[in-house]
């Protein structure tokens, strides 16, 4: 993922290059759960999708479970089953 940007401090990575070693970090003590509060925040769509890619990726190969918050309804897509929530109270679900 970032083998070329290894001796670079954090600031000069870009949002998705961060984000790519917030992953790696994440994945460093093999943990069988990810929670991701807004993974694709920051980032421009091209970032968003790569990030998205990793995750799912994560997920089908390694079955990795992921929980993920975002206010981006294309980002929640990604997902396997989407709770809505308002004021801390579930008002929906959908399982895609």
């Amino acid at each position: 993922w970032l083998a070329d940007r290894l001796h670079h401090r954090p600031s000069e990575l870009s949002g998705g290059e961060q984000q790519r070693v917030a992953i790696a970090r994440a994945l460093a003590k093999n943990p069988p759960i990810i929670l991701a509060d807004e993974p694709t925040g920051n980032l421009d769509s091209h970032s968003s999708k790569e990030i998205m890619d990793i995750l799912c990726s994560l997920h089908q190969e390694q079955g990795l479970t992921l929980i993920m918050i975002t206010h981006d309804p294309n980002i929640a897509h990604y997902c396997q089953r989407i709770i809505h929530l308002h004021d801390g109270q579930i008002v929906s679900e959908e399982i895609l």
